[in-house]
C-alpha cells in the first residue's frame, strides 16, 4: 500500500493578531495569516520580491497557545498540512479556500520586538511553554 504526504513548512511574519473562537462543542480554533517573501534576480540582474500570504488554522491547545503568545508582525515557523474547504454562499455562489492546518508553531521573534529578525534574539527552548 502506498502512502501520501501532505506536509507544509513556512517561515514568515504574522499579518494580523490571531483570532480565537470556539466550535459549538467548545473546541478552540485560532486563525491568523502569515506572509512569506521570495526574492530572485531576473536574467538581466534586476532583483524581484514576491509576497505570498497563507491562512493558518490551529486547533485545541495549539490554538490557545497561538492566541496567547502571537501578535502581528512576529516572525514564526508553522508546520502542518494543506486543506481546501468548499462552500456555497446564500446567493448560490461557490467558494473555496486553501489553508494550512497547523500541527506545530515556533516563535522566531519575541512579541515585544516583532519587527526584528530572529538573528537579533537568543532563543532558548526553556522560554516556551510548549
Amino acid at each position: 500500500m502506498s502512502r501520501g504526504l501532505n506536509k507544509v513548512m513556512i517561515i514568515g511574519h504574522l499579518g494580523r493578531d490571531p483570532e480565537m473562537r470556539y466550535t459549538p462543542s467548545g473546541r478552540p480554533v485560532t486563525t491568523f495569516n502569515v506572509a512569506t517573501n521570495r526574492t530572485w534576480n531576473s536574467s538581466n540582474g534586476e532583483r524581484h520580491t514576491e509576497t505570498e500570504w497563507f491562512n493558518i488554522v490551529a486547533w485545541g491547545n495549539l490554538a490557545e497557545i497561538c492566541k496567547q503568545y502571537l501578535s502581528k508582525g512576529q516572525r514564526i515557523y508553522v508546520e502542518g498540512r494543506l486543506q481546501t474547504r468548499h462552500w456555497e454562499d446564500s446567493d448560490g455562489n461557490k467558494h473555496s479556500s486553501t489553508e494550512i492546518v497547523a500541527s506545530e508553531m515556533i516563535m522566531l521573534s519575541d512579541r515585544q520586538n516583532s519587527n526584528h529578525s530572529s538573528e537579533d534574539f537568543e532563543v532558548e527552548e526553556d522560554e516556551f511553554p510548549f
